[in-house]
């Protein structure tokens, strides 16, 4: 599922945005003081290591407010109609730089809580630094919303087990890989990932650069308002 999004948050509901690019103040904060909140199209900030994106990016969007304490602990209100097409994608994202072959680790924890209703995907993104190979995790997933391209099969990495898919947008590669059963928690070895694909598939080269590792919510749908929280995050690469 991919989008501009490179260029491209239940503790208290939170209050709709006005039209996309308008600046507002958030009705309520969540319960424990945020110290940024926005509600501009492409609002963003950088917190602890970590930048936060507000996000929307697709056609057809409603409104939406991201809300932080900390580039760990964050979250996102949207209410975006009940229509096809990704809407958003707000996330938090951490740079890493470093080749696969050179990579010590690559590891991440989350903790999130997300809606029973809505279509959505909680999912990583994972992007080489000259955006040829998207590859995108999916921890847990609802409603009408599915990867780009062909099922690959099914394969244990990392400490989960998904099916795989891959595809193109017509500008880059995208290897999408989706956890066979939903989890609001846990932690993901990504390195195997990376090297699986590279090294068993050889569908990119070890040698590809891993720029940023982002983690967040492809919304299709959310409509009257959906409370989406990362708990806690961790991503941590050497």
């Amino acid at each position: 599922m991919v989008k501009s999004k490179m260029r491209k948050i239940t503790m208290a509901v939170l209050a709709p945005a006005m039209a996309l690019g308008a600046t507002v103040g958030l009705a309520s904060a969540p319960a424990s003081a945020a110290v940024w909140n926005s509600c501009d199209q492409w609002g963003n900030t950088s917190l602890n290591g970590y930048k936060l994106y507000n996000n929307i990016w697709g056609s057809g969007a409603g409104s939406q407010c991201t809300w932080a304490n900390s580039g760990t602990n964050w979250g996102v209100w949207a209410n975006h109609p009940n229509t096809g097409g990704i809407k958003s994608y707000p996330n938090s994202t951490k740079t890493i730089n470093k080749t696969i072959d050179s990579l010590g680790w690559l590891t991440s924890t989350y903790n999130v809580s997300v809606p029973s209703s809505g279509a959505y995907n909680t999912a990583y993104d994972i992007w080489d630094n000259d955006h040829q190979y998207e590859i995108m995790l999916w921890v847990n997933y609802n409603g009408a919303v599915g990867p780009l391209g062909n099922y690959e099969g099914n394969v244990s990495l990392g400490g989960h087990n998904w099916n795989v898919y891959k595809g193109t947008n017509g500008v880059n590669q995208v290897f999408s890989f989706l956890r066979t059963s939903d989890s609001n928690s846990g932690t993901v070895d990504i390195k195997p990932v990376l090297q699986w694909i590279a090294y068993t598939k050889r569908w990119m080269p070890g040698n590809e650069i891993i720029g940023d590792v982002q983690f967040g919510y492809e919304i299709t749908s959310s409509s009257g308002g959906l409370n989406f929280n990362t708990n806690n995050l961790t991503i941590s690469g050497g």
